[in-house]
């Protein structure tokens, strides 16, 4: 309990806790000496000391008590060999005891010498220089002064600050060292974001031998992605060109025929076209499109005009902005065709289940969220995952007697949305009470 409580003030970022792993240890150890030292320094010394002082304040206080009137002439005769200026009787007594609030070794003085003092009056200690005291003879109050330094060592603060400069000093030095060691693992983090975003940023491993170990393993694993999807759109472009071919042959052929005859297998040619397109917009993915500046505003409003100008019910939300030209960070590096894509999907997708689709868009610092909502009969919770999938078909969820395809729809949405360093979320529309999709691409 105690761990997860101290877990939610722990730094988060690698600087944060690499900083923590470093001066924790410092301030402990400063805390340890610092402490060692003023119990060592303010108290054990500081008493030692007062104690022989305490050894010349007896012999004064016997001697002046038994010189009777002669008692002033004896305090002036002792006190100068002894270094104590006395007063006898002194002018004026404080109330009690002054002595800064801060001053440790002052009130370690005082307690040793009222312990060995039975007489001892009043204690005043207002700087570092003098020890002002007074104490009852029979004759009077006698005011004894001597130099603070007999009492207690000059400038015992010293050592602390030399402690404390040379603790910050040296974990500034670390720091900056270790700061060049983060710097290629920071560079390291940076280049995988971006990859994962579908952009290739030149990246050198540099760093400790572990750090080179684990960059060279990510360009490896950058240089098998890129080769695999270059050998894919190879493999594609194959098999575009030798399946179509087949196809339009054999619609030559049905063109030949008997109208009535040739229907229903014009139509299965046209089924086995509109699966291979499905097939090949999926294993596409991005190839081919490049990352462009885009406005995501433009793009999608151009999408849903194509879609009206096809006869779709589309339109945009009425908290879509009208204009994002004027704010020159809303244009961000996309792929505009397969976000092209990706929203013909997810439109023809709602108008395939449903009679309306509305399409809203969120352009924030981090994100971008497009959203298309329908009046359709959506899909449930514990479903949503499994209509993601390549090749799903959720009969009872969508009603597929409205339409045919093949469960690549969402899967080809969800393929684009990774490429972006995004996600595809389906959840449920508040405003059309049907399925609500968030294609939320990242920055």
């Amino acid at each position: 309990m105690i761990f997860r409580w101290l877990k939610q003030f722990m730094p988060r970022s690698l600087y944060g806790r690499a900083a923590l792993i470093l001066v924790l240890p410092v301030i402990v150890l400063q805390l340890v000496i610092s402490v060692g030292f003023i119990q060592r320094h303010f108290e054990d010394v500081t008493r030692q000391m007062t104690r022989s002082v305490l050894v010349e304040l007896r012999y004064l206080v016997e001697t002046v008590a038994a010189a009777g009137p002669q008692a002033q002439a004896q305090a002036r005769a002792l006190g100068d060999p002894l270094a104590l200026r006395t007063t006898i009787p002194a002018p004026t007594v404080p109330a009690q005891d002054v002595v800064r609030f801060y001053d440790l070794s002052g009130r370690v003085v005082i307690e040793t010498l009222r312990d060995g003092l039975p007489m001892l009056g009043p204690v005043v200690m207002t700087d570092n220089k003098l020890v002002t005291l007074w104490l009852q003879m029979p004759q009077g109050m006698m005011q004894v002064v001597f130099d603070r330094a007999r009492v207690s060592a000059s400038n015992p603060h010293q050592l602390l600050v030399l402690i404390i400069v040379l603790g910050a000093l040296m974990t500034l030095i670390a720091f900056v060292f270790l700061r060049n060691q983060l710097r290629p693992i920071k560079r390291m983090a940076a280049a995988a974001a971006e990859f994962g975003k579908g952009r290739i940023v030149p990246y050198h491993p540099t760093g400790a031998t572990e750090v080179r170990a684990a960059g060279a393993a990510f360009l490896d694993m950058r240089n098998r992605i890129e080769r695999q999807t270059q050998s894919r759109t190879m493999m594609l472009s194959g098999v575009s060109h030798d399946l179509r071919t087949p196809l339009t042959r054999l619609r030559l052929g049905l063109s030949l025929l008997d109208e009535n005859d040739a229907a229903p297998l014009r139509r299965d040619v046209d089924d086995m076209q509109r699966l291979l397109d499905a097939f090949l917009d999926f294993a596409r993915g991005d190839a081919g499109d490049a990352l462009e500046q885009v406005d995501p505003l433009a793009l999608v409003t151009q999408v849903v005009e194509d879609a009206r100008r096809a006869g779709q019910a589309a339109h945009l939300a009425a908290d879509t902005p009208a204009d994002t030209t004027a704010d020159p960070p809303s244009a961000v590096m996309l792929r505009p065709l397969a976000i092209r894509r990706a929203l013909e999907n997810l439109i023809g997708n709602a108008l395939r289940y449903g009679s309306k689709a509305e399409i809203g868009l969120v352009v924030s610092d981090r994100m971008i969220r497009i959203s298309v909502e329908d009046d359709g009969p959506g899909i449930p919770a514990d479903q949503r995952d499994e209509a993601m999938r390549p090749f799903a078909r959720l009969d009872p969820a969508r009603n597929q007697d409205r339409g045919t395809g093949v469960g690549l729809g969402l899967a080809i949405v969800s393929d684009i949305a990774r490429a972006h360093g995004g996600v595809l979320r389906l959840g449920e529309s508040t405003r059309l009470g049907g399925l609500r999709a968030d294609l939320v691409l990242a920055r």
